[in-house]
């Protein structure tokens, strides 16, 4: 297992985390036309509860 041999400094710390950065999300429509909501891929849509054109959670 890796074990640092000194203490790392603020600045290459600070340097190193700067590099973390969060993305927005893809989105895709729902499959329903009766809806068509922004919903992440491979989930249940929110506004309707339908996947893969099946209902799945009754709304």
């Amino acid at each position: 297992m890796a074990v640092p041999k000194r203490r790392m400094s603020r600045s290459n710390t600070r340097s190193r985390r700067s590099q973390w950065k969060t993305s927005v999300p893809t989105l895709v429509t729902c499959e329903n036309r009766a809806c068509r909501q922004p919903k992440l891929p491979h989930t249940v849509c929110k506004a309707c509860g339908t996947y893969d054109n099946k209902q799945v959670v009754a709304v």
